[in-house]
């Protein structure tokens, strides 16, 4: 019953998450891939108003059916890893909420890399147009089967070392700062500033995970965008970083960091409260615990909320 309610409660947060954060991601993706030759956005703001100018606001929800269909696979693995790995682990530490989300990280990768191909591919189609006259792509999934029939199975991992590396340190750090937070905050049922806690926590966790693996997060993007409009500029991750590096200097590894920022409070604050209030308020009636600090590893209610955060954090 408790994993039932904790996987139900991850995909409602999980969803909220992408609803409220696909604009800004969208946003993200467009300025990490753009030309520095031939640049379409001067900065975050200027690409919002021209997605929306140009594409209208479904412009900034293109992509979005390959993280929503990816929500209930990824929120079932990290659920189980994180879980189990605190059983294993014996304590509720820092060290052991690192351990736990890293491994959780790193296996969810499996969907995660795949799903953000389609969702890259799906947010560069039409680029600037209002209305596409020619759709590669019919959806996400139509995405990835064409990817398929094309390039194989290498083709729909296409970015799986650089999501591994970027997931893995990420989660980790992510469900580090919640708990650091949370405990730091506390947060009991009768607090009046609870969901504003709840909210800060999470918001918080979310940028502080992605300022600490963003760049890896450039070279993916770039990778799983190369070979739009069947070119393709990349030999693989060192030569993307290589020419990146060439061409742009250092400041490459940062584009597109503001709408992801402004994108990670949000997303994740939605998240946690989301998921917290919807685990409280089931379990209100069984006598469980009913607070947002992370729970003992002991414990039988294993998914606490921290275990919400699906892979886009």
């Amino acid at each position: 019953m408790d994993f039932t309610l904790d996987f139900a409660a991850g995909c409602i947060g999980g969803a909220a998450g992408v609803l409220v954060g696909h604009p800004f991601d969208t946003v993200k993706v467009r300025l990490q891939v753009q030309s520095v030759d031939r640049p379409l956005y001067r900065g975050t703001y200027h690409c919002f108003q021209s997605i929306v100018r140009q594409e209208s606001m479904t412009g900034l929800y293109k992509g979005i059916g390959s993280p929503m269909m990816g929500l209930t696979f990824i929120n079932a693995i990290v659920f189980g890893v994180q879980g189990n790995a605190m059983r294993r682990l014996g304590h509720d530490t820092p060290l052991n909420q690192f351990l736990a989300g890293a491994s959780a990280g790193a296996l969810q990768s499996i969907i995660c890399c795949p799903m953000e191909l389609a969702k890259t591919r799906m947010q560069l189609q039409g680029l600037g147009e209002r209305k596409s006259k020619q759709k590669l792509y019919k959806n996400s999934l139509d995405c990835l089967v064409r990817i398929y029939r094309k390039e194989g199975f290498y083709g729909i991992n296409r970015g799986m070392v650089t999501t591994l590396v970027r997931e893995t340190p990420g989660f980790g750090i992510y469900f580090l700062t919640y708990d650091v937070l949370t405990r730091h905050l506390g947060c009991e049922p009768d607090d009046p500033y609870m969901i504003l806690k709840l909210l800060f926590a999470g918001g918080m966790s979310g940028i502080a995970s992605w300022i600490s693996t963003y760049p890896v997060d450039v070279i993916k993007s770039r990778l799983q965008a190369d070979g739009v409009g069947g070119h393709n500029k990349y030999n693989g991750i060192a030569d993307c970083m290589r020419q990146s590096m060439k061409r742009e200097g250092w400041r490459v590894f940062t584009r597109g960091l503001t709408s992801t920022l402004l994108r990670a409070f949000p997303v994740n604050a939605t998240t946690f409260a989301t998921v917290t209030l919807f685990l409280m308020y089931m379990r209100n009636d069984e006598g469980g615990i009913t607070d947002c600090e992370p729970l003992p590893a002991h414990s039988s209610l294993t998914a606490s909320p921290q275990q919400a955060q699906p892979s886009s954090l």
